[in-house]
């Protein structure tokens, strides 16, 4: 008698609730697909409009979850579960969780930031947090860069957000900026002469804007000449480096010193 009523009641609630979870599994398999299909096509009119990969992924992974959390819902109401009970459960849920995640909300916050006002993009050399490097990836959370020497950094959105940037990459044109001292017995014309002479031997050093060869201090044991050049972005370190050798090779054939700290020796006698 006792498995005869089990078998009632199983049959009651195969008939009772068995087609509104077939109906949940059949919307969650045509919904999923819907979803990807979506997706598929929100990508394709992204790439067509050129959007900047970097918030093309991020608006991807956003509508992502939120079509997927819309179908959560619709099928937890398919099998029968109140949607209002469960939106305040879920509501207190996100309560609780965004007390307890205040920093990665701050994170995802901080990426929504990047994502409108722009202030860098993929591929990108910045300067922030105290690292350098190209930008790589920007998630909903985290910003991936690349440093020179081939290192991954990951920066928290909310702190690049809330912090100084600095992009050398949105100019075209940087200003290659290096002081050389040489020694008081210089004469201040020849100097000049000579570090022009060697910047307009540079390939790649620009005459528009002109570059700029000033004295900007006497110092103690030098005085110092100011030089600014500029270049394209893409050509700075080499510019930079170029100038520095190369200069102190004219100053050499030119009898110009550079003064350095001189060690007396005192030998003592006896």
């Amino acid at each position: 008698m006792d498995l005869q009523n089990w078998m009632d009641k199983a049959y009651e609630l195969i008939v009772d609730f068995g087609p509104k979870v077939l109906a949940a599994i059949a919307i969650w398999i045509i919904g999923s697909w819907i979803i990807k299909t979506l997706i598929k096509g929100i990508r394709k009119t992204m790439d067509i409009r050129e959007f900047d990969p970097s918030l093309q992924k991020f608006l991807l992974n956003l509508i992502g979850w939120l079509l997927k959390i819309i179908l959560i819902v619709v099928v937890l109401g398919t099998v029968g579960i109140e949607t209002t009970s469960f939106a305040a459960i879920l509501a207190a849920a996100g309560l609780a969780i965004g007390l307890a995640l205040q920093g990665s909300l701050a994170n995802f916050a901080g990426g929504v930031l990047l994502m409108i006002f722009k202030p860098i993009k993929i591929g990108d050399f910045i300067e922030a947090q105290g690292q350098s490097g190209t930008v790589k990836e920007i998630e909903i959370f985290t910003t991936k860069l690349t440093t020179p020497d081939n290192k991954e950094v990951i920066i928290p959105n909310g702190s690049l957000s809330n912090g100084n940037i600095v992009n050398y990459t949105t100019e075209d044109l940087r200003r290659v900026d290096i002081t050389f001292g040489v020694g008081y017995d210089s004469n201040i014309k020849q100097t000049k002469d000579v570090i022009l002479d060697v910047i307009n031997t540079n390939e790649f050093a620009l005459k528009d804007p002109a570059p700029a060869i000033n004295v900007s201090e006497l110092a103690d044991s030098s005085i110092n000449f100011f030089t600014r050049v500029w270049v394209k972005k893409e050509n700075y370190w080499a510019v930079k480096f170029d100038l520095i050798e190369r200069t102190k090779e004219a100053f050499d054939a030119a009898g110009i010193e550079i003064p350095y700290p001189h060690t007396v020796e005192i030998q003592k006698k006896g």
